[in-house]
């Protein structure tokens, strides 16, 4: 099995398998959207795009952040102790963040496109190693988190990668390497902010999002087009259900 890691100036790179990372907070969100029922997300790289897509589905939901804040005119802010608790069953979430949804859309040669967290790495991991497996591809790990050269400290999203990497790989003490690895960002002060909690951030998303493989499921995306529009539709993969493509929109 191959595995590789691209980043936001190589996400063209991203042939196979392309698992996109965020674990704050976009797909965390994603996440716990589907756990409370949402039929399919849809992932812009801006925010007039979420706004003329709303335009064209008006039952749309609308998730996201600039800079860590909740968009004007959006139902919900990046928060995923917020979408736990809200009644989205059913419904179409059109979702734009500053870094998981504008690397899913960057990712533009995936043949598959997965998008994950630490909430549903194992999930991905499973269904990722199935699609590699099936076509004979690669996989890349995208870390959208991570700014190559900027830092050589590593991040929750690498950390999350290279737990999807271990357990492709088989890897006994997965879990623990993981555990081992949020602790030391814990120390660093990693979640801070997070922990002191700020608008648009409740102090409850940082247990929500580092709560390792509660979900089963994975998530998986499709590219489309509408008016010039390129986005990436989202639907839930459950354990033992095959994935399946949507038509070109």
């Amino acid at each position: 099995m191959e595995i590789r890691r691209i980043y936001h100036d190589t996400a063209a790179e991203g042939h196979g398998v392309v698992v996109v990372i965020d674990v704050i907070r976009a797909f965390s969100v994603a996440a716990y959207a589907f756990a409370g029922g949402a039929r399919e997300l849809w992932l812009v790289r801006h925010v007039e795009e979420a706004l003329a897509l709303r335009r064209r589905e008006p039952t749309a939901l609308l998730a996201g952040e600039v800079n860590g804040r909740k968009i004007s005119g959006f139902d919900f802010s990046n928060s995923p102790a917020e979408m736990a608790k809200a009644a989205v069953e059913d419904r179409l979430i059109i979702q734009r963040t500053g870094s998981g949804t504008r690397g899913a859309v960057s990712a533009v040669n995936a043949s598959q496109l997965l998008v994950s967290g630490l909430v549903n790495a194992r999930g991905t991991a499973a269904l990722a190693n199935k699609l590699a497996a099936e076509n004979s591809e690669l996989i890349c790990l995208y870390p959208t988190a991570t700014i190559p050269d900027e830092s050589d400290t590593p991040n929750e999203d690498d950390y999350c990668a290279d737990y999807i990497a271990a357990l492709l790989l088989g890897a006994p003490d997965a879990a623990g390497v993981l555990e081992s690895q949020m602790q030391q960002l814990k120390e660093r002060g990693r979640f801070q902010l997070f922990q002191r909690g700020y608008p648009d951030c409740p102090v409850e998303d940082v247990p929500a999002f580092l709560a390792v493989d509660r979900f089963a499921f994975a998530m998986m995306g499709s590219r489309a087009r509408w008016e010039g529009i390129e986005y990436v539709r989202v639907h839930r993969v459950d354990n033992g259900t095959m994935p399946t493509r949507h038509p070109e929109s």
